[in-house]
């Protein structure tokens, strides 16, 4: 995989290696003489466009090497550019679901695939000419050049991302190209991986004992578990820290893991992130703040005397949202990645035992390691906790009535052509997803759409109060986030998405002045998701609920797919 900077690079490989094929990652630059081995190349997305100066490109002379190349999103683009294609902005943008048109065709790559399929899409930029040699087999509404091949020379581009699991047939688009015209055959079992990672966390480690804080979530307590088993219980120590940005009963809840210590610090991190309205800048508080924390209870406890390093159960999604490869474009912060962890990794005093997984194969190593399902299932929670899900504006501003329904000057982050955004909110009269990829793909500087389940007044005679980061807005949110989570459990819901974040958004009304989001979403490896429809019965209930706070305006539904938003709204 030659890397262009593409959020989804990483996951091409590992798709790959799926298939039962070695695959790795190199830098788009690679000279061609250096990928001759090579069985097949395929060239990732990224947030760059052809022909801006000092975009990724690739080594030309590896056209022409024999290869089979397949270009993805980007890399079609490059591969246009490069052959004698042209390459142009779209008119319109084109995230998340799209249905291709794909021709019955000959070529080994869509062979067995062709007709109306769904497919998911990330990019504004569009091949507008194939180049010599290439015939066009596939397209959008969008997007007239979808898909493109010139079968005698074994190159190959697709404009969507077959690697992601919301591309309904993407596996057998990768299958095809890995056997079909690269001729490989399957020599790789991705299973049986905790021998492996316990040699890896003990060369990590050598002598030295290993610190962890836990979550309590999925990654950080399959981290402690492979780092307890590969070292064994009197080399790892682990402790909670109780930040008070916790859901309703989680420090109780985490508690229990066997091994653990409750530290309350919770003061700390809501006097540090007090007047905070930016997300970035509560994202590097609340990392910089667990580096304090960290520093203090090591000093305290003495385990500077013991030659320490700090374990985290980063896992990849982290690493790429944080702009962690040369060409990736930051989304988003993760707190396991602020300045004091980068300055802990160059020292070497890190061990990262999941830093190249995704979520899904986490619980895959949990299970391994025979670690119950009450854990392994659990939803995912952000590290930063309920402050990325309490959203705060430095001023007041109204709502604005646009032919597309009510623009809110919330801002909220997004990932849109693998690029960072950060953009205000359409609130739409309906529940319709279709209308929501619509108004995104069209309507440039908005990146996310939701719609009012119910409200105590129209959103038109609402504004966006100014607001902060504080305990009483964070109990509000907890207390939101229980009832949301305690009725999807009863009605099974729960078990249908894959993570449900639960928002509050400075919207409302003089005495009511939040309210509610519900981000219910499925997903897989959480690189890209889909808002998943709710039950009516479902949403009454949970509205019934929450809006028994007299400070809860209303309660919307977040109707927007990963692209064009993030999961998590900040």
């Amino acid at each position: 995989m030659l890397d262009a900077g593409g959020q989804y690079c990483h996951l091409i490989a590992r798709k790959v290696r799926d298939l039962g094929v070695y695959a790795e990652v190199r830098a788009s630059e690679t000279p061609a003489r250096e990928l001759a081995g090579a069985r097949g190349v395929i060239i990732s997305g990224g947030p760059a466009s052809v022909y801006d100066p000092g975009s990724p490109t690739v080594d030309a002379a590896l056209f022409s090497l024999g290869l089979p190349v397949l270009g993805i999103c980007y890399g079609q683009q490059l591969m246009a550019h490069a052959l004698g294609g042209q390459v142009r902005r779209g008119e319109k943008g084109e995230y998340g679901m799209a249905a291709l048109e794909l021709d019955d065709s000959s070529d080994p790559l869509f062979a067995g695939l062709a007709g109306s399929q769904q497919i998911w899409m990330s990019h504004f930029d569009v091949v507008a000419a194939a180049p010599p040699g290439f015939h066009v087999t596939g397209r959008t509404s969008t997007c007239a050049i979808a898909a493109m091949a010139d079968p005698n020379r074994a190159l190959y581009g697709v404009q969507f991302h077959p690697e992601v699991v919301h591309t309904t047939r993407g596996k057998q688009y990768l299958s095809n190209f890995v056997f079909r015209v690269c001729g490989c055959t399957e020599d790789w079992d991705p299973r049986h991986r905790v021998p492996i990672l316990e040699r890896e966390i003990r060369e990590a480690a050598g002598s030295r004992n290993v610190f962890f804080f836990v979550s309590g979530g999925v990654d950080s307590s399959v981290a402690f578990a492979l780092c307890t088993r590969a070292l064994g219980p009197e080399r790892v120590r682990g402790v909670y820290v109780d930040t008070g940005l916790m859901r309703q009963g989680e420090t109780d809840w985490v508690s229990r893991i066997p091994g653990l210590t409750v530290e309350h610090a919770e003061d700390r991190f809501l006097g540090a992130l007090a007047g905070v309205t930016d997300p970035e800048q509560k994202r590097h508080i609340i990392g910089e703040e667990f580096v304090r924390v960290q520093e203090r209870i090591v000093e305290s406890r003495s385990l500077l005397d013991e030659h320490w390093i700090l374990g985290q159960g980063t896992i990849y999604p982290d690493t790429i949202e944080s702009g962690g490869t040369a060409k990736a474009s930051l989304i988003k912060t993760h707190h396991n990645r602020v300045a004091g962890i980068q300055a802990l990794i160059a020292a070497g005093r890190i061990v990262e035992p999941l830093k190249s997984f995704y979520k899904d194969e986490v619980r895959e190593v949990g299970a391994e390691l025979g670690l119950p399902a009450e854990l392994l299932e659990r939803h995912p929670f952000p590290g930063p906790g309920l402050a990325i899900r309490c959203l705060c504006s430095p001023v007041n501003a109204p709502v604005r009535q646009t032919p597309e329904g009510w623009l809110i000057p919330v801002k909220s982050v997004g990932v849109q052509g693998d690029e960072r955004s950060y953009a205000p909110v359409i609130a739409i009269d309906s529940l319709d997803h279709d209308r929501a990829i619509e108004i995104v793909n069209r309507v440039r500087g908005v990146n996310r759409v939701v719609a009012p389940v119910e409200t105590r007044v129209p959103v038109a005679h609402m504004q966006v109060w100014a607001s902060e980061l504080s305990a009483a807005r964070i109990a509000r949110l907890r207390r939101a986030d229980a009832a949301v989570r305690a009725l999807s459990h009863q009605s099974g819901y729960d078990r249908q998405v894959w993570q449900f974040p639960v928002i509050l958004i400075p919207l409302g009304t003089a005495e009511s002045p939040d309210s509610i989001v519900l981000r219910p979403i499925d997903s897989v490896d959480g690189m890209t998701a889909r808002s998943v429809p709710m039950d009516p019965a479902l949403r009454s209930a949970i509205c019934a609920a929450v809006l028994e706070d007299p400070k809860i305006a209303g309660v919307f539904f977040d109707l927007t797919h990963k692209p064009p938003g993030t999961i998590e709204w900040e």
